[in-house]
């Protein structure tokens, strides 16, 4: 798995785990980058093999081009997932990232027949939930202004001129593409779907986390956060909980 951890642009492996029988697939937010799920890779390491998604436009790929459509991300995403799945797994995604997380289990399900053992969809409303939303129209203060109100980006970063000029344009594309992404009707999942969000979410409503309901066939279950956008930042070690008991159990019951 190391030569494939080589050879793809798009997967980080923080803590490799050879031995672990279950794998996580992390995707980040609009304009988040792999690294934010080192914590996450860290606490779950040995037990899970969690691999965290480096979309192209940002960091060390910032010379790629940058991808303004969810079915573009979602078909890029499940072909570099194929190798990788050779074993139980498992798709985390916050925000723009839940959305994805959706869309490529859908073509896991549809075109390998591979059903993950759960889809964890956080900080995000349900894919039928729409908001006029225009962010990727602003001027550069006004996407700086958005990021502020959602707090999920490093003070150093928004306070950088240099940095925060590098890595607005992928946040630009992440934008236009979440915010053009309209889910195809009756759009559903066989995978169990598990919502994470905030009670003071200014992007999602509890009625709009809880829709995802209508997004699968299988189990779903909610959990409720004190916090915003991000709450997940000062939950972590209660997250990494839901998530390793989610998995132990799905993966025995799969077994």
């Amino acid at each position: 798995m190391g030569e494939l951890q080589d050879a793809s642009r798009w997967i980080r492996r923080f803590h490799p785990a050879e031995e672990s029988g279950v794998r996580l697939v992390c995707l980040p937010h609009a304009g988040g980058s792999a690294p934010f799920y080192f914590p996450m890779s860290r606490a779950l390491s040995p037990a899970v093999d969690v691999l965290s998604l480096q979309y192209p436009g940002r960091q060390d790929r910032r010379a790629d081009r940058a991808i303004e459509n969810i079915g573009e991300y979602a078909d890029a995403i499940a072909a570099e997932l194929k190798p990788w799945l050779d074993r139980p797994t498992a798709l985390f995604g916050h925000s723009m990232g839940a959305v994805l997380a959706f869309e490529v289990t859908r073509r896991l399900e549809r075109d390998l027949d591979f059903v993950p053992l759960v889809v964890f969809a956080s900080g995000r409303r349900a894919p039928s939930r729409y908001r006029d939303e225009s962010v990727h129209l602003r001027d550069d203060d006004g996407i700086v202004k958005e990021m502020r109100v959602l707090s999920g980006t490093n003070p150093e970063i928004l306070g950088n001129e240099e940095i925060l000029r590098m890595v607005l344009p992928a946040i630009r594309s992440d934008y236009t593409a979440i915010e053009k992404y309209r889910a195809e009707p009756g759009a559903a999942v066989r995978a169990p779907i598990t919502v994470l969000t905030g009670d003071n979410d200014p992007r999602t409503s509890l009625e709009e986390a809880q829709a995802w309901r209508e997004h699968t066939s299988g189990a779903f279950d909610i959990h409720v956060f004190p916090g915003g956008h991000f709450f997940l930042a000062n939950h972590q070690q209660q997250i990494v909980k839901i998530v390793s008991a989610a998995l132990n159990n799905r993966s025995a019951a799969a077994s």
